[in-house]
């Protein structure tokens, strides 16, 4: 029988702060991450606004020599998986000294990779030359690079590698990771997603492919999953981690188990490279792997945290599946958490599967906000727009990123 894989500590770094609990109740409270951004002249941009991180402080974690060379989103995922180790009690010389670190492995994954030190690169190779091209260049914007650092930091040796599949990157990094747990080659997995794409080049190129939201005068009102005035999503930024672990391994160490991850499902549109398939097959079939690898019957799932970045297509791709997959979705509380982060793109399924694993742990699930003329009635009834009380039995956390790739994980309470 394979093994079972439980969730044993979390950590973040969000536009909300880098505390999991301040996260959460900013989510609760139905905050806005949105405001016009600061960081970079974009006064002509046709989108000029983001969820970006503001007074990001990494001094407890990361040397300051290396904060100031690598790329933002290396340090955002640095951060927030030495808070998970430490919210799992494997933070100190002695816990980590008990571990066989040939079974601890970390897999973190990035949609962009290091955009901004490749666009300082770019332009100290234009404005000054060749010469004068940072050695450190190559190595910091490689997407493998925050597994690799935080591996070297905490001298864990099993599987260890990035996954890079757009948005969908974090649930596949989950998935990739739980894996390698259920087949016995690891006791520990550090997985998760990063992102720091909030760059000139970055606003430029989804503005470019028309993904963003165009709402300059209302940031805080752009961001409106299944909303008929929907536009676009917010460009969002950061980092979540997970520490999972099989459950022998966690009993046995005496863990806190915040919840199980029972299993995952993963899918190709192949269909375009940005568009959703018209007939929802692609997320349809990933959502029914996900139900058969986790052994769950669709009437257990009662709470989704979807995908619902806030485009015209997308959002009803996603809730035309969930019609085709659950015979009745009005047992299902369906939310949309980016309506409040934006979306984070390779980080976005992360911090959405904290989100989830919170609202499995204090029985309140966050609303979904500036759901005013919504798509489908039916959304009235099933997606909560204020923080809600909510006893969650099966959860699912969606995932969908550009060149089609689909992938959906499983999580519940943990029940001994």
């Amino acid at each position: 029988m394979r093994k079972r894989v439980v969730v044993t500590g979390m950590g973040v770094v969000s536009c909300f702060g880098s505390d999991v609990e301040s996260y959460y109740q900013a989510l609760l409270e139905g905050r806005s991450g949105a405001a016009l951004v600061d960081s970079f002249p974009c006064e002509d941009y046709p989108t000029r606004f983001a969820a970006a991180i503001k007074n990001f402080d990494s001094e407890e974690y990361i040397d300051k020599k290396q904060a100031r060379r690598i790329d933002k989103y290396i340090a955002y995922a640095l951060v927030a998986g030495k808070k998970a180790l430490e919210d799992a009690g494997l933070n100190t010389e002695e816990s980590l000294a008990k571990l066989n670190k040939l079974r601890c492995g970390v897999v973190i994954g990035s949609g962009m990779g290091g955009m901004g030190v490749f666009e300082d690169g770019v332009k100290t190779l234009e404005e000054k030359g060749c010469k004068r091209v940072t050695p450190f260049l190559v190595p910091y914007i490689i997407p493998n690079m925050a597994s690799g650092l935080l591996a070297i930091e905490v001298g864990f040796m099993g599987p260890n590698y990035s996954v890079s599949t757009a948005c969908a990157t974090s649930n596949n990094a989950f998935i990739a990771a739980a894996t390698h747990i259920r087949n016995g080659d690891a006791d520990i997995m550090v997985c998760g997603g990063a992102e720091a794409a909030i760059t000139p080049l970055g606003l430029a190129g989804f503005s470019a492919c028309k993904a963003l939201s165009q709402k300059n005068e209302e940031p805080t009102k752009a961001s409106r999953p299944w909303d008929k005035n929907r536009d676009g999503f917010l460009l969002g930024e950061g980092a979540g981690i997970l520490i999972l672990e099989s459950l022998e391994h966690a009993i046995a160490r005496g863990a806190t188990i915040y919840a199980e991850l029972l299993g995952g499902g993963l899918s190709c549109d192949a269909h375009h490279i940005t568009e959703p398939r018209g007939d929802s097959a692609g997320v349809v079939a990933c959502l029914k792997n996900a139900l058969k690898d986790s052994g769950i019957n669709p009437l257990d799932v009662n709470y989704i945290n979807a995908h619902a970045t806030s485009t015209p297509a997308g959002d009803v791709a996603e809730l035309n599946a969930f019609k085709q997959v659950f015979s009745d979705t009005s047992n299902i509380a369906i939310g949309a958490t980016k309506s409040m982060t934006g979306h984070s793109l390779g980080a976005a399924g992360a911090l959405e599967a904290i989100a989830t694993i919170k609202g499995i742990q204090k029985g309140i699930v966050p609303p979904t906000i500036n759901l005013e003329n919504p798509e489908d009635v039916s959304l009235e009834f099933i997606v909560p727009t204020k923080a809600t009380d909510y006893k969650i039995n099966v959860a699912l956390s969606t995932s969908f990123g550009f060149g089609g790739h689909n992938a959906t994980i499983v999580l519940a309470p943990y029940r001994g």
